[in-house]
C-alpha cells in the first residue's frame, strides 16, 4: 500500500466529518474517506459529496450511527450502503466490497475484507484514492501520479473494467473532459471503441446523466470528439458531429457566457429524438425544442418574450457560433424582452368574444412582436 503526503483539505477537519471517523474508528473499523473527494481536494478543484469506504457492514453502521444520535437512512443497502446524517451533512457510507458477478449494467456484490479488494472494483485510478481521518492518503493502484500528470486510467484491463459496466464508457469521457490532459490513455480507448454494442443495454436516465455532467464541463471538446473517434457520440446520439463546438467555445469565452449544457447539445445537432434518448426533462426537452426557432426570431428582445431569457441567451451564442454577429447590447435586449408585457387585455376589446376575441388578442401580438416589442397600447388599437 502506497502512503502520500498528508492531504490538506478543510472539509476533512469539519466537526460532521471527523465524529463520522470516530464513530467508526472509535468502534474498530477501518474508515477512509474515498473517491471524488479525494481527487478532488488534490486537484484543487471543488468538492461536493464526502463519501466514506469502511470494514465495518452497513448493518453495524446503522446500529453505531443510531447510538450515537444521527439518522440513518437505507439508501443502498443492497449495495452495502447508507447514508448518515450528522448535523446538515449527510454521508453515504460503503462497506469495503468486490463484484461477484456483472452483467454490464449492474453488480452482484459481496463485502471485502482488505481496502485493496475495494479498489480493485473502482473504475479509474484517481477515483481510488483514500484518505484516513489524520490526512494520510492510501494509494493502492497508482491513482497519485496519474492525478500529477492529469492522466485517466483504468484500474486494471480496460475491457474488464467496461464489461463490468458499460457505462464506464461515458464517465471516461466525462472525467477526461473535467480532469484530464495531453494524450488519452491509448488502450482505454481501443476497449471503448471495442464496446460500444453494450451501450445498447444502458438505461436513457444514466445516459442522460452521464452526457449532461460532460458537457457541463469547462473545455469538453477533446472529449467529445473522442467519443466521436470511437463510436460512442454516433451510438448514443445518432446524427451528432463535433464541428460547431470549436466556435461555440470561443464564443462562450469571448462572451463570458457561463457553460451550458443544453446549448452545447444542440451545437452538436439538436435532434428532436434526442430527447427520449436521454430522457430529458419535459423543461429540457422543452428548451431544446425552442432553440431553433429562438435562433429564428425577429430580435433578442423577441426570442425572450416568446421562448424566456434563458432560452433567448442560448440561442443568442448559439448563433453567434454559426457565424451572427452579436450586438453589443445584446444581453440587455434580451432582458428588455424577457419584462416586457404585452399592453392589450380582453377588456380592451368589449365589443369582441369568443374566437372573435381570440383572433382579435393574437393578432395584435403578432403586430405586437413585429414591433420588436416597442408598439404601445393606443397603436395597437388603431390597428
Amino acid at each position: 500500500m502506497k502512503l502520500a503526503a498528508k492531504l490538506a483539505a478543510d472539509w476533512l477537519h469539519s466537526r460532521e466529518v471527523q465524529a463520522l471517523f470516530a464513530l467508526l474508528g472509535g468502534a474498530g473499523h477501518s474508515v477512509h474517506a474515498v473517491g471524488g473527494c479525494v481527487r478532488n481536494a488534490l486537484l484543487g478543484a471543488p468538492v461536493a459529496d464526502i463519501d466514506f469506504a469502511t470494514s465495518a457492514p452497513p448493518e453495524t453502521v446503522g446500529q453505531l450511527a443510531k447510538a450515537a444520535g444521527h439518522r440513518v437512512l437505507p439508501t443502498g443497502i443492497e449495495h452495502g450502503t447508507v447514508t448518515v446524517l450528522i448535523g446538515a451533512s449527510a454521508f453515504e457510507v460503503t462497506t469495503w466490497r468486490h463484484d461477484v458477478a456483472t452483467d454490464g449494467r449492474r453488480a452482484t456484490i459481496a463485502y471485502a475484507e482488505r481496502l485493496e479488494d475495494d479498489a480493485a472494483r473502482r473504475d479509474f485510478t484517481m477515483n481510488a484514492l483514500y484518505v484516513a481521518a489524520d490526512g494520510t492518503v492510501l494509494d493502492p493502484v497508482g491513482g497519485l501520479a496519474d492525478i500529477r500528470a492529469k492522466r485517466l486510467r483504468f484500474i486494471g484491463n480496460p475491457a474488464e473494467r467496461l464489461a463490468e459496466d458499460y457505462l464506464r464508457s461515458l464517465r471516461f469521457f466525462r472525467f477526461y473532459a473535467w480532469y484530464g490532459q495531453g494524450a488519452p490513455d491509448a488502450a482505454a480507448l481501443a476497449a471503448i471503441a471495442r464496446a460500444v454494442p453494450g451501450l445498447a443495454g444502458l438505461s436513457a436516465e444514466r445516459v442522460g446523466a452521464e452526457m449532461a455532467r460532460l458537457l457541463a464541463a469547462p473545455a469538453p471538446v477533446a472529449a467529445l470528439e473522442l467519443m466521436a473517434q470511437t463510436g460512442v457520440l454516433a451510438a448514443l446520439l445518432p446524427g451528432a458531429g463535433c464541428t460547431l463546438l470549436p466556435a461555440l467555445m470561443q464564443v462562450e469565452q469571448a462572451e463570458a457566457a457561463p457553460p451550458a449544457w443544453l446549448r452545447r447539445l444542440a451545437a452538436l445537432g439538436n435532434r428532436a429524438d434526442w430527447a427520449e434518448g436521454l430522457r430529458l426533462s419535459k423543461a429540457e426537452a422543452g428548451h431544446l425544442a425552442a432553440l431553433a426557432p429562438a435562433e429564428r426570431a425577429r430580435s433578442h428582445a423577441v426570442a425572450a418574450q416568446e421562448f424566456g431569457a434563458d432560452v433567448a441567451t442560448d440561442a443568442a451564442v448559439l448563433a453567434a457560433a454559426r457565424g451572427k454577429v452579436l450586438p453589443f447590447d445584446w444581453r440587455a435586449e434580451i432582458a428588455r424582452g424577457a419584462a416586457a408585457r404585452f399592453p392589450l387585455r380582453a377588456a380592451d376589446f368589449p365589443q369582441l368574444a369568443g374566437p372573435d376575441l381570440g383572433a382579435a388578442l393574437k393578432a395584435a401580438r403578432a403586430r405586437w412582436l413585429a414591433s420588436d416589442l416597442r408598439a404601445d397600447k393606443a397603436v395597437l388599437l388603431a390597428g
